[in-house]
């Protein structure tokens, strides 16, 4: 390799780099590196275990980041301000690719692997992840007996059951419909939130007047097609979840208690928005 003058390498001839940090932020210190790097502490020696570890973690930081961003979508949907939620919502859907891709890399560890290493996992299990949750409800998939498994940890379970009794990003959506003058049925908008929401026809046909004439419900019809992309995104993400789970384990029980592959098989039935799939039928 060439040098330059002062003994450093060529291609950094002429950079003005920072060499001494020793009174400066680094990389690593705006990132918390040293902390973030110590989380990973597998609990056997087995080879595969650090990339369970690490799949799952790096997950619940992008989990972290979409409850940032459908947080603060629901609170631009209630102001009526769409841009900045569009903006919010597509972030979120280029972060469920990340997330569905991770069981790509998950599906490199053969049931022989993972047997290694199992039973230390004890009853910990991934339906246990409270952001998951808490993203789950906010997205609109509500079912209140999902929070019980947080009550031993009352400050998790304070916000599980908040997300869980907040109106969802749907909740909001609708609510805007109403606000701009469409028929929204009274007991969708004033309900027990926690409540599983149910299709209503009176809803699908307010969407259709939307996609019907989406040149002037612009705004409105493309808050329609981020919110199936949000939900579509979401089920890739469980159907690869549920096939790398049968690659891995095939038809064991999991080790949170649930059927395994089979719960998650009726979990790919659920939907968040029934009245936006229930509308292009009729369109």
């Amino acid at each position: 390799m060439s040098e330059g003058t002062t003994g450093k390498p060529a291609h950094l001839s002429g950079e003005n780099v920072h060499w001494d940090l020793r009174d400066s932020m680094s990389y690593g210190d705006y990132l918390n590196l040293p902390q973030l790097l110590s989380c990973q502490r597998p609990l056997t020696a087995r080879h595969d275990e650090l990339l369970f570890v690490v799949i799952h973690q790096a997950s619940e930081l992008w989990m972290k980041l979409c409850l940032h961003e459908i947080g603060a979508a629901i609170r631009q949907i209630r102001d009526g301000d769409l841009g900045p939620a569009f903006k919010m919502m597509a972030r979120v859907a280029r972060v469920q690719v990340n997330l569905i891709q991770s069981w790509e890399i998950l599906s490199t560890l053969t049931p022989s692997d993972y047997s290694s290493f199992r039973e230390a996992l004890g009853r910990s299990s991934g339906f246990q992840s409270y952001q998951y949750r808490m993203l789950e409800f906010r997205l609109g998939n509500k079912h209140a007996d999902m929070a019980r498994v947080f009550e031993s940890h009352p400050e998790v379970y304070a916000e599980v059951h908040a997300a869980l009794n907040e109106p969802s990003i749907y909740d909001e959506s609708l609510a805007l419909l109403a606000r701009r003058g469409f028929a929204i049925p009274k007991d969708k908008l004033k309900r027990d939130f926690s409540q599983t929401y149910v299709s209503d026809p009176r809803v699908t046909a307010a969407w259709r007047e939307v996609y019907r004439d989406a040149e002037t419900h612009w705004d409105l019809y493309e808050l329609a097609e981020k919110l199936v992309d949000l939900e579509y995104r979401f089920h890739l993400w469980r159907f690869s979840h549920m096939k790398t789970v049968e690659r891995i384990i095939g038809g064991k029980t999991g080790t949170g208690g649930t059927s395994g592959v089979a719960y998650l098989q009726k979990a790919l039935a659920l939907r968040f928005y029934p009245e936006l799939w229930d509308v292009r039928t009729e369109i």
